[in-house]
This record gives C-alpha cells, structure tokens and sequence, in this order.
C-alpha cells in the first residue's frame, strides 16, 4: 500500500467507543457526586477512575491499532474536558474547591481546545509530554478531592501543581500553534 493510501477506519472502532463511554459516565459521576454521603462519594471516585481509565486507553489503542478517526479526534479532547470540567465544577459547587481554580482550569482547557479545532484542518500538534503530565496531576488532584478524609495541604499541593503545569503548557501550546501558523504562511508564500 503506498503511503498517500489510507484504509478506511470505521468510526465505531474500540478507541471511540471508549471515548464515547466516558461521555457517557460523566453525567452518572455528576449525579454521584453530589449526592450526599461516603457511598456516593466513594462511587463517583469509581466512576471517575473508569472513565479516566478509558481516556488512557483509547489512546493508546487508536495508535497501537491504526484507529485513528476524524471522529475521535474531535471527540476525545471533548471527553476529556467534560469529564475533568464536570469534577472540577462539581467540587466548586459543593464548595470544596474555590471558583477561580476551576475558572483557570476551565479557561485554560477550552481555549486550547478551541484552537485544536482551529488548528485541525492544517494541522495537529502532538501532545507534548506536559501536556501529559497535566493530565496526570489533574487527574491525581481530583481523585484527592474526591477521597474523603485526606489533608487539605495534600489536595493543595497537587492542585496547586496541576494548576501551574495547565497554565505554562497551555502557553507552551499556544506559542507552537504561532510557530506552526507562521511556518504554514511561509510555505503558501504569504
């Protein structure tokens, strides 16, 4: 097969069906978190580790397997910040977690988001390993939050790592997308 041959992938592969499961259990972590009570507590911390769990997975199996679909790249970033957003909103609400974190984390998460899909139809910066180091401290930060009983100071300090690392990589993200917008107006000859 030559290289400008692609064979088609069905969107309904493993990977994106992963990634549309854990649409899917944000809404039931949501009702879990806020119901009253450790069972409920300990739940949402179940679902929440699922659906994180398939955010690794789909990755990984999607490149392992050459699963990669237009679909999935629009919807799994999309997965992502539901499911993260959701928890980071959820602990705002229940006052646990003060606004203006999850104000920056949010802000942060969409607007590169935003310029992913701006960005799309030219071309897709990998995610660099902060940006995957970001991933992990949001994730350990929430299930911190989520488990009852653990110190303050603990939950401050990965949040607080996780809110530094979000900003400097979503800086970071922004400053090669100019790069990359600058490289393709040189080749177009603007």
């Amino acid at each position: 097969m030559k290289k400008d041959e692609r064979r088609a992938v069905s969107p309904w592969n493993i990977a994106n069906i992963l990634t549309v499961l854990r649409l899917v259990l944000v809404p039931f972590f949501v009702a879990c978190l806020l119901l009253p009570g450790t069972g409920w507590r300990i739940t949402a911390l179940a679902v929440f580790g699922v659906a994180s769990l398939t955010d690794h997975l789909d990755g990984e199996l999607a490149r392992r397997y050459g699963l990669i679909t237009d679909f999935g790249k629009i919807a799994d970033p999309i997965a992502d910040k539901a499911l993260t957003g959701a928890a980071l909103v959820c602990l705002s609400v229940l006052e646990e977690l003060p606004w203006w974190v999850t104000v920056v984390i949010l802000g942060r998460e969409l607007g590169i988001t935003a310029l992913r899909f701006v960005l799309l139809r030219h071309a897709v910066i990998p995610a660099s390993y902060g940006g995957k180091v970001k991933t992990v401290l949001q994730i350990a930060a929430i299930v911190l939050y989520l488990l009852p009983m653990v110190p303050d100071v603990l939950r401050w300090v990965v949040m607080g790592a996780a809110l530094v690392v979000t900003v400097l990589t979503g800086l970071d993200y922004v400053f090669r997308a100019i790069r990359l917008r600058k490289v393709a107006r040189r080749a177009r000859g603007e």
